[in-house]
This record gives C-alpha cells, structure tokens and sequence, in this order.
C-alpha cells in the first residue's frame, strides 16, 4: 500500500470545502511552504490547503484519509527539527488562518486560542489585565502557538514557570479520519483516564491537527531585575548555574551565551554592549516577583554565588531599556548565529549540574571532527543549544564526517543523563539519534500509539521516526 497523488477529482472537492483562495497550487507561490528554520531543506507539496474552520479541516481529513494523500501540518513555519516539510509531498494544512483569541476567562484565569495566534501577541493581549502566559521561545514574535504546543516549546522562563505542558489543560482536535475530539477538560486536575492532552502535546503534528487551545494563565510579577554576569570560562558560568539554585534561588530566567555568540549579535545587529578582554562566557539572569526587597535579597544571593565562581562583573539594568538591550543580545543570538555561516543547531539537554560537563565535551569533540561551535541557552532548566559552525572544515567533512560529531555529541548527553531534544523537537533531522537514547521497546510503544491515532500513516509521515507506508 503506497501514499496516492492528489488528482483533478480531489484538488476539485478540496476547492469546494475551502474554496479556491484558500488553495495554492503554484510552485512559486509555494515556495514559502517548502522549508521552514531548519537548515537548508526543501520539500514542496502537491498541494497547499489553508482551512478558517474545523469543519473545513475535517473534511479535509476524511478525504485524505480515504484517498491516503499524506498531510503535512504547518504553523508558522519557524521550527528547527523539520516537522513541519513536506517529505512526501501531498497536502500540506496551513493553519495561518486559525489566529482568533476566542476567549480569556480572567475568573478562571483561563483562555481559549486558536492555533495560528502568533506567541507573543497572546502574551502581550493577557498583559494588558495584568496576566502572565510565561511560555515565550526566542521566535515569540513569529511562531505560532500550535506549534509551540506540536513541539513541547519552552523558552527562557521554563526554568521557573515550567514548559507549555503545564499550561495546556485541553485541546480540540481533528484526528486523521475526520473525528473531531476535546482531549480533556478545562480543569486544573485530570485523573480520568489516559491524559490525550499530554500525549497530544509535543507529538510534533503525527497523531491529530490541534484546532483550539485552552491554556492556564497566571497573575503577572508586578516587579523583576536583570543580571548580567561575565566569566573567564564556559565551565565556570555553566558551574554557576546549579549553585544559584542550590542557594535558595529560583530564577525567572537563567540563560547562559559564548563570548562570539555575543560578538555576532554585536556586528549583526548593532547591539551596544562592552566586551571585556578575557571574557568566554555570560549569564543572563532574572529574578520576578512582587515584592521589591525579596528581589533584592535573591540578587544578594546570586552575587555571593557568582563570586564564587570568579565571576568578573555583574552589570544590573536598572531601567526598562536596558533591560531590553541585554534581553535581545540573547534573543537576537540565533539569527546572528545563523547569518555568519553555514550551520547545524542541535539542542541538547542535561540535568543542569552536568553542564560544565556537557560543554567541555562539546568543545572536545568539535576539536576532534575539526569544527567550531557556538554554545546559548536556557542553562537553569539544562538545556544548551549547540550551533555547530562549518568555518573552514571541508566540504566533504561537513557532509560525511559531522554526523558522527553529532552523534558523540548525543552520546556524551545521554551518558550525562539527559536527551537529544529539550524544546526543538526531533521531526526529520533528529530522527536517526533516537536510537541513542530509547530502546526498541519504547520505537514498539510509539509505532503502537502512531497506528491507532493513525493507522494509514497519513498525518505528517516520516517524522520522529519512520513511516511504515511506501510510496
């Protein structure tokens, strides 16, 4: 049984459902579909189908489900794992048109989203009545929250306020036949049954088309300062990070960013920011709260930890632009990163204290396979995005040789405790590192749960692993 193309008959009932402005068939026109953050990859679909309702998307389905034409689920297009290409062609379901705030429920601190809401409008429409929705990647202004949702997104304040899991409490979705489903209920506590909202977050676009979002909201800290912290090593900053914690102190934020990360973001994007000679690496870090003194004493306490660790200077932002100048030296750092040179980002993830360990080994290995890398990320939750920089390494190395780098890189992380993703997900490039971390055992339970949602293999095929339709 091999995936079908989708014939004059089919595009005509898909035109019918959603009418024809909301169809692209075009290969210019779909070039925009055709990639998405991830490196340089390219795939076009046959097709791109862009429903307003989720009547619309389970039409949608029943027909690609009963013709098996493989649909691929895209939000904004910003993800770095390639789950949201369309490796086999197909359909591929835009849900750029799903972006109504439907609701906020300031009594129950609740609202309810459609997926294509951009993160940071959201953020900034609960802000204005004095809520916080604390789930904010360095791509807020852009990505959309089905797909931070798809992936298990997080961001900087993981590390105090936890990842989209603890903010997502229900979900409408559309299953691969059609079925239209609520996962849960828009309760804080959920003991009936298997928890499909869980399950359904962070499966990456491979088990349901996610229409609707009730997510948790929380009172937003009415005050915050900002650290910024240089050191003489990356091993000293990232031996910082756990201590802080263990001295009573749970930051809002606690990123960690090399020295050229920095200076890339200083010629790329004109940021003002002083580079001290001998300096390798930084912390970023926030303290929130509501009280003005319980602030001071936490930046007490993380000023007698960072002493510990030789810290060379702490700069305190003291007004709103300030603190806006050294958030976006962090936030802008990818961008940066990426328009210096030819790259690869993975993102690993330790238990935090394994860090010195982590980024010492990741240096070790780039000096082995002859490349550079440039290390940022969120350090208090553990998780360190490596951007590995081709510079002067051969192409043939570069095609050949890194992904046995990559592979001890991965290796050295599971050795460590931790895993090959924290937050970018795994779709279609990490795939084929599963295997060093998780047993056959867990590829079976997987392959389990994807033919019961799925069992045609049409929704987002060939992501995470391997699909077991052929074409």
């Amino acid at each position: 049984m091999g995936y079908h193309k989708i014939s004059e008959a089919i595009l005509n009932e898909l035109i019918l459902i959603v009418g024809e402005h909301a169809i692209i068939t075009g290969k210019t026109d779909m070039e925009h579909y055709s990639h998405d953050e991830t490196e340089d990859l390219h795939y076009y679909p046959e097709v791109v189908v862009k429903p307003k309702t989720v009547e619309e998307v389970s039409a949608i389905m029943q027909l690609c489900n009963k013709n098996l034409i493989p649909v691929t689920p895209r939000g904004a297009g910003t993800g770095l794992s390639g789950g949201a290409l369309p490796v086999r062609g197909g359909l591929l379901l835009s849900m750029e048109r799903f972006d109504k705030i439907l609701a906020i429920d300031e009594e129950n601190l609740q609202a309810t989203v459609e997926p294509g809401v951009i993160t940071e409008n959201f953020m900034n429409e609960v802000a204005k009545i004095g809520l916080l929705y604390p789930v904010d990647p360095a791509s807020k202004g852009s990505c959309f929250i089905g797909g931070n949702v798809s992936h298990g997104s997080g961001g900087p304040r993981v590390v105090k306020y936890g990842t989209i899991r603890e903010y997502v409490i229900n979900l409408e979705v559309v299953l691969p036949n059609g079925d239209i489903i609520w996962t849960g209920a828009n309760t804080l506590k959920y003991a009936s049954g298997y928890n499909l909202t869980q399950l359904i977050i962070g499966s990456e676009g491979t088990l349901a088309i996610i229409t609707k979002i009730v997510v948790k909201l929380i009172p937003r800290p009415t005050v915050d300062a900002l650290l910024f912290a240089s050191f003489k090593t990356n091993e000293a900053a990232c031996g910082a990070v756990s201590a802080i914690f263990r001295a009573g102190v749970v930051p809002s934020a606690l990123e960690f960013m090399e020295r050229r990360g920095v200076e890339w973001v200083i010629e790329k994007d004109g940021v003002s920011f002083n580079l001290q000679a001998g300096i390798e690496a930084y912390l970023l870090i926030e303290v929130d709260g509501t009280h003005q003194d319980v602030i001071f004493n936490d930046c007490e306490k993380i000023n007698t930890v960072l002493e510990e660790f030789d810290c060379q200077e702490v700069l305190f932002a003291d007004t709103a632009a300030q603190k806006d100048e050294l958030w976006k030296v962090r936030r802008t750092m990818p961008v940066s990163v990426k328009a210096n040179s030819i790259y690869k980002e993975e993102d690993t993830v330790v238990p935090r204290a394994s860090l010195p360990k982590l980024i010492k080994g990741i240096k070790e290995v780039g000096s082995n396979y002859g490349f550079e890398s440039i290390c940022y990320g969120h350090a208090g939750d553990g998780n360190l995005h490596v951007n590995i920089i081709k510079g002067s390494m051969s192409d043939d190395d570069w095609k050949h040789k890194l992904k046995d780098g990559i592979k001890e890189i991965f290796e050295l992380t599971v050795a460590l405790g931790g895993t090959i993703s924290g937050e970018h997900g795994i779709g279609l490039v990490q795939k084929e590192f599963m295997a060093i971390k998780f047993s056959p055992i867990h590829f079976a339970l997987w392959q389990g749960i994807k033919q019961t949602f799925d069992p045609n293999g049409i929704l987002n095929p060939d992501k995470i692993f391997n699909s077991t339709i052929q074409i």
